[in-house]
Order: C-alpha cells, then structure tokens, then sequence
C-alpha cells in the first residue's frame, strides 16, 4: 500500500518545517517539497501557508491531518489482523533508538530477531533521547527505545531493562587502581559530558544535584556528541567521564578503560520503549517486543567476569547487580 505520502505529509506537519522533516525521513528537502505538492495537486488545493519562515497547515491541510493519521493506523490494524490470521510474520519494523542502545544492545538483538523472523525488515535510526522523540512524534518510526526521561503526555513509556552508569578513567590515571570513588570527588577532576539533550547527560545531572552538586560545579573540559569520542578522549588522559557499563565493557576487558562505581550513590536508570498513547501496534511490532522480554540481555553483559575481574582466590573486585533486574 502506498502510504508514503501520507507520512511524508503528517511529518511535516508534526514538525512544522520542511527541512526537519527531510531531516528525519531521510529525503532531500526538494523530495519533501514533490511529495506534498503531489498531494496539493490530488486534493486540488493548498495544504500548508509557507510565509515568514514558518508552515502552518491550512484548513483543507488540517482535515487531511486528521484523515492521514487514522488511514495510517487502518494501514497498521490490517497487516496485524492478516498477519495473526496467515501467522506469517513479515513487513517492515522502523526502531528509533538513543546511541547507548543502538550501538551496545540493538545490533545483537537485531541480528537475533531477524534470524527468527527473516521476512521482516528492520530500519534503525539512531539519535539522542530527543531526536528519537521527535522520530516517534513525527510518526517515522514504530517505537523507540531510549535512555532518558521522557514525560510527554502522548507518549507511553515501559522500562524493559535497568543500566548502570559507571565512572571512566585511563589506566595511568590516579584513581585507576581504585574500586569506588566518592561522587563529590569528581568535581576535582577535569570531566568529560555529552551534548545537550542526551539521556545519559540527564541523568548525571540529575543524580549529582540530589547530591547537591550542579552543573557549575564541575570542571567540563570537553563536550562530546558520542559515548565514542568520550571514550577516546579518556583513554587519551583528558578527564574522567560517566558512561554506561555497557558502553564500557570491550575496553574494560581489554584494559584500555578502568573502571569504578560510587561509594554514596548507585547511578541506575531504566531503558525505556516508548510509543504513542493509543498507537495500534502492528502484528511485526507485537513480535519484535516479545522478543525484547525473552532477549537474554543478562549474557550480553556480564558484568562480573568482564569488566570487574575476579582477583587470585576468587573474590570478586566489585559486586555488581544484574542490570536485567
């Protein structure tokens, strides 16, 4: 079924501007522009006023709005009821997903997933907590899987896996032969952080100012816009920074990473699926979240015997909790 107008149309008048919406479909702007000039001259009138830099849907544009959306979740409750009738499970399955979990726990799951169900395929789109709620909001994406907070009232969130944030160092780092540090001790240290609108930066900041420690307090040498670079930035001596133990876990078995966790405060954080309050999940969609309940993410990282090696005897270094907990 040929749908893709329709998405195009509703992305931009989710954004409200041609260039975010070329931006999140993955078209040129001039694309964007054929696509809903193609649907003016259907309709035979104008569906947005384009002035002052701004694009407001009209009138006519306002009841398409209305339409396009309901078409579009007919669309999704047919190839559901079809799909649950032939039990063959196939079609396409769009994920939006926050770095941390695109690039540490998704490919894994996905390869998995695919293996299982070899009909469908998957698109992935990866960007922070706030581009992955605009994905979803734009209705270019399924679901989302993220990292931070996210309170919108249209938008229904479900925890489906708890992360631990650790902190980082470079092996000739003072603290590299500690276990745990105190979380008011990294106010010493020259500190590594994300960029605005990262979940893993929300929830550093919002953790240290239950311990009473803001922002300003803390000495930033760097900016970065990956868990990557973070990572590179630290192995090269410049700072200390917060991850997740996931993001952490080759480069700690390798020894190019130390790590530590705090000794006042356990910096956990829920990874979250999120989609529309009312959003009809199709039947590939349905699949795909069983299959993340039944995943054996605790495999996948394995805290004990990789990141915190086991001294002579057998003692573990640092007892951690299962992060599927």
């Amino acid at each position: 079924m040929d749908d893709h107008k329709l998405r195009v149309f509703c992305t931009v008048a989710e954004t409200k501007s041609f260039s975010k919406a070329s931006e999140i479909i993955h078209l040129t702007q001039p694309a964007v522009s054929l696509q809903i000039q193609a649907l003016e001259e259907i309709y035979g009138t104008r569906l947005f006023d384009r002035s002052n830099n701004t694009v407001v849907l009209t009138r006519a544009g306002t009841l398409l709005y209305k339409y396009a959306r309901e078409i579009l979740a007919l669309y999704s409750s047919a190839e559901k009821e079809i799909g649950e009738i032939t039990g063959l499970v196939k079609g396409n399955l769009s994920v939006g997903a926050s770095t941390t979990i695109a690039n540490y726990l998704l490919p894994a799951v996905i390869v998995a997933f695919r293996k299982k169900y070899p009909k469908i395929r998957v698109n992935l789109q990866v960007g922070n907590t706030k581009a992955v709620v605009d994905f979803l909001n734009s209705g270019n994406i399924d679901i989302g899987l993220v990292e931070g907070d996210v309170q919108r009232q249209k938008i229904v969130n479900e925890k489906f896996l708890t992360d631990e944030l650790v902190l980082i160092m470079s092996p000739a780092h003072p603290w590299a032969k500690r276990r745990d540090i105190s979380i008011s001790e990294i106010t010493q240290e020259p500190f590594i952080i994300r960029e605005e609108g990262s979940g893993t930066r929300q929830m550093i900041e919002k953790n240290l100012e239950k311990q009473g420690i803001s922002p300003q307090d803390l000495k930033i040498s760097l900016i970065l816009g990956s868990t990557e670079s973070i990572r590179s930035a630290v192995e090269d001596g410049m700072g200390v920074s917060i991850i997740s133990a996931w993001a952490a876990k080759k480069e700690a078995r390798y020894g190019t990473l130390k790590i530590a966790t705090f000794k006042d405060i356990k910096l956990l954080r829920d990874f979250s699926l999120i989609f529309p309050k009312g959003y009809i999940k199709s039947h590939t969609v349905e699949q795909f979240l069983e299959f993340l309940k039944i995943y054996p993410f605790d495999e996948l990282l394995n805290l004990r015997s990789e990141i915190y090696p086991t001294r002579k005897g057998g003692d573990s270094v640092q007892s951690v909790e299962s992060l599927t907990s």
